[in-house]
């Protein structure tokens, strides 16, 4: 029998839209001046100094859960600026970044995103992994087309409401490399130890400064692979992995038994890499030098 304090993925998504589009809306009365570089003077419960956007991107999305609370559903929060805050239940687990790319963001460059992602599975609060994903919204906010990619495990991916038909496999110069390949965590030391594996495999690179658009292009097929250069958070990723592997692609976190096993929690564990192909997700996974 269904659980009547847990909505379906159809309300959940359509509670994400509507967050994104509260945070859409605050980011256009901020402007693109130097206000976006304001601080709170606090930490984020993720380690990162809280912007004033971030503080209030996370205030609207809140906003929505609370609604959604207050007409009977229950679950747990997790956000990268307020940490845990329990709504009633751990069987059912949302994960939230409020500004995906917030560097970006700051400088007003447009590849940023908010990411939210429903878990659920018993007791998935406490001890849940990438593979408990349900569904997830990773929604474009800068000054571009505004794209909105949702999933949900078993149904698909979808790129504004069409759903995603990428390429097959992974596109491969005539060197045998892959044609280009989106990396994150792009510290210039990152990229330093990563020289070799990259000039063994990759013909390109691209780095968006977003994680979960840059697992997005991966889904549409934009890009024939990516891959993390550090240890990444599970607030960057939990949707735009669940994105990848809806639209057939593949995910894997560092060197985890089970490619799925990172954990939904606040630290950074492991990198996470992603493909079109298997042979293509071998390759990306020899990328991250730590």
């Amino acid at each position: 029998m269904p659980d009547a304090t847990l909505p379906d993925t159809a309300t959940w998504l359509a509670t994400f839209q509507r967050a994104a589009d509260r945070v859409v809306e605050g980011l256009h009365r901020c402007g693109d001046g130097p206000q976006r570089l304001v601080e709170t003077g606090s930490l984020g419960e993720g380690g990162d100094r809280t912007l004033v956007i971030d503080a209030d991107a996370e205030s609207a999305i809140f906003a929505e859960l609370d609604g959604l609370h207050a007409a009977g559903a229950r679950f747990t929060a997790l956000s990268e600026e307020r940490g845990t805050v329990d709504y009633g239940s751990h069987d059912a687990l949302v994960v939230i970044d409020p500004i995906d790319g917030s560097t970006n963001a700051k400088r007003g460059l447009p590849q940023h995103a908010v990411s939210l992602a429903l878990a659920v599975g018993p007791e998935v609060a406490l001890h849940g992994t990438m593979a408990d994903v349900e569904c997830g919204l990773v929604a474009e906010l800068g000054g571009g087309a505004g794209e909105r990619w949702t999933a949900v495990r078993g149904a698909g991916a979808e790129l504004d409401g069409v759903p995603i038909r990428p390429p097959a496999t992974e596109r491969i110069t005539s060197r045998g490399l892959l044609e280009l390949v989106a990396i994150e965590s792009a510290d210039p030391r990152h990229v330093l130890a990563a020289g070799p594996a990259l000039t063994e495999h990759v013909h390109r690179l691209r780095a968006i400064g977003a994680t979960a658009l840059a697992l997005c292009q991966v889904a549409a097929g934009r890009v024939d692979g990516m891959a993390s250069l550090r240890r990444c958070r599970a607030v960057d990723v939990a949707a735009g992995q669940l994105i990848v592997r809806e639209s057939g692609g593949l995910v894997a976190f560092g060197s985890l038994d089970d490619p799925l096993a990172a954990p939904l929690d606040l630290a950074a564990h492991v990198p996470v890499v992603a493909a079109r192909s298997a042979t293509g997700l071998a390759r990306v996974a020899t990328l991250p030098p730590v």
